[in-house]
């Protein structure tokens, strides 16, 4: 008897449409593999929403994802919309969603793939091996902090995180910790911010519940040092929002392209999926974006919010079969490449390998 899972689809701004969609064409085939239905319900977010209907966050989208087992989102944003007040801006819209479905937990993985390890800045024996999850708080911190205000000579917000907001965030990380390597470094500034302080205190004792898990601290600006230094010293990282905003970009780039990675942001039971990567407009709508970061975010989706992980491993070795004989798009095309393939021409080529 077939699985039946509802699927929330936010195709988004900019190339969001084009990378969804190989995305859904991989999904269906390694549904057919594992007798699994997909139902997609097309909901709007960002600018796209802002033209239809207004706002960047319309209440069919408010309502409509708490009926769905999981978010599968391409990107938003773009210049067009950049004039706009900011509680208007598609990235407004997208803050709101994560609170309001309570998605607490970002899970932003950084691995470096054998056939690409010449493709980043950083010397091969530097980055072979790598893999890294940094795990970010997504829903406090500065970005949420009240008060806030802007004035005509100064301007602030408020850093501030409750106990159970770091509690949470923190079982997270251990939890993921346990299934690799049982290694936590969690990342703050506890030498000069008191809610870091908070922050590591609050860690410390929730690693007593995870003696196998060897716990670390890193002030954020040395780990930002160490992720370039010596980034195969990293298991999970456990870190703030806008501390794990800034650290989950830098480790992005020891893959050699922001194409490839994926993301999940999890904590109540549906979950939003989508690539690390911007709408990108200045080449949406030509066929060449990676859509590799959004099939491996549909991978961590099988995963995390629907606990098919047998389907989840086949997308992930189709993905690295892809890579190993030499399929690139162009962000890729400089390594090892056999041949060079469109956004949908590489869709194809991952789907060509889910097989039974």
């Amino acid at each position: 008897m077939s699985k039946n899972y509802k699927i929330g689809v936010i195709k988004g701004d900019g190339i969001g449409p084009e990378i969804v969609d190989e995305a859904i064409k991989v999904l269906n085939k390694v549904g057919q593999v594992f007798d699994i239905d997909f139902e997609y319900k097309r909901m709007l977010l960002g600018g796209e929403a802002i033209d239809t209907t207004g706002v960047p966050l319309p209440i069919e989208t408010k309502e409509g994802v708490m009926l769905c087992d999981a978010i599968l989102f391409g990107a938003i944003g773009g210049p067009k919309w950049d004039m706009l007040e900011r509680h208007l801006r598609p990235e407004s819209g997208l803050l709101a969603l994560r609170a309001h479905m309570g998605t607490f937990a970002n899970l932003r993985p950084a691995m470096v793939y054998d056939e690409l390890v010449d493709a980043s800045t950083l010397k091969p024996d530097v980055l072979q091996g790598v893999d890294i999850m940094v795990v970010r708080e997504l829903t406090g911190g500065i970005y949420f902090g009240q008060p806030r205000e802007q004035l005509e000579d100064r301007a602030y917000n408020t850093m501030i995180y409750t106990k159970e907001e770091v509690k949470r965030i923190a079982h997270v990380a251990f939890e993921i910790a346990m299934k690799r390597d049982k290694r936590v470094c969690s990342v703050d500034k506890a030498n000069v911010l008191e809610v870091s302080q908070f922050w590591r205190d609050i860690v410390i004792d929730i690693a007593k519940g995870y003696p196998e898990v060897e716990l670390s601290h890193m002030y954020v600006d040395n780990a930002a040092m160490q992720l370039i230094r010596n980034p195969k010293q990293f298991d999970v990282i456990l870190t703030g929002n806008i501390f794990g905003d800034i650290l989950s970009d830098a480790a992005s780039m020891l893959s050699g392209s922001i194409g490839l990675l994926p993301s999940a942001s999890i904590g109540s039971q549906i979950g939003i999926y989508e690539p690390i990567h911007g709408s990108a407009p200045d080449i949406a709508g030509q066929n060449i974006a990676n859509p590799l970061a959004t099939i491996s975010s549909a991978s961590m989706m099988l995963r995390y919010s629907l606990g098919e992980s047998k389907a989840a491993d086949m997308i992930d070795e189709a993905v690295k079969m892809s890579l190993k004989e030499g399929y690139r798009t162009g962000d890729i095309g400089a390594y090892s490449a056999k041949e060079i393939c469109s956004c949908s021409q590489m869709g194809d080529v991952v789907a060509s390998y889910i097989k039974d």
